[in-house]
């Protein structure tokens, strides 16, 4: 049965389908609601926009855009936003998807902690960092209505802890390799949550690099 929340209609393709399943067998609660409401705020984004986007494109950035953060898709070395990223191409290649699509899908996701250069995009890269920032930081909140915040938090609700356990999933899913946070947001969760956490500094990089001058 088509779902339709706050005006937008979940995608009801086969792909669309098991991707539903596959994250809602892998991750909690949590992380599941967080991701169909960024498919939410995405869509009603690019709706308010106008711009001409593929709901289903936007449906699997956004529902695989956490998947690294899982114990089952998190490699040892890797950005989690990479593993998010191959996770879901790996899906779609199943499916037979484009090559295009995919990229796509997959710069969208490996790009969603990167602020200021989704935006220029395409729609599904531009759109899913947009769900990620309301849903994440609460940017453009005022652009949602009452009504369609409050109905696609009805369905996929937020705990009254929210603020604080993301924090605490980003920090499990990435404190075992802190060096992949260098020159992106999550290092700030690395900070917080770890007394013992040094920022790599780019500068102290470039001046001890075998460069004579």
């Amino acid at each position: 049965m088509t779902e339709l929340i706050a005006g937008i209609r979940v995608p009801d393709s086969a792909i669309a389908r098991a991707a539903t399943q596959l994250v809602r067998d892998t991750e909690d609660d949590l992380l599941y609601n967080h991701s169909r409401r960024v498919f939410f705020w995405g869509a009603l984004t690019g709706d308010r926009r106008g711009s001409d986007y593929d709901p289903e494109l936007l449906y699997l950035g956004a529902m695989f855009h956490d998947m690294g953060l899982t114990e089952r898709y998190s490699s040892p070395d890797l950005r989690f936003e990479v593993d998010s990223a191959n996770t879901a191409r790996d899906f779609m290649n199943s499916y037979g998807v484009s090559e295009r699509d995919i990229e796509d899908v997959w710069t969208a996701i490996a790009l969603h902690t990167t602020p200021g250069i989704p935006e220029h995009m395409r729609p599904t890269i531009a759109l899913v960092t947009a769900g990620v920032e309301m849903d994440v930081l609460g940017i453009a909140y005022d652009d949602f209505s009452h009504h369609h915040r409050h109905e696609v938090c009805a369905c996929h609700p937020r705990e009254s802890n929210f603020k604080e356990n993301i924090i605490d999933h980003f920090h499990e899913g990435i404190k075992k390799k802190p060096s992949t946070t260098f020159g992106n947001v999550k290092a700030d969760v690395l900070a917080l949550k770890n007394p013992t956490y040094k920022r790599i500094n780019f500068c102290s990089i470039i001046f001890g690099s075998a460069w004579p001058t």
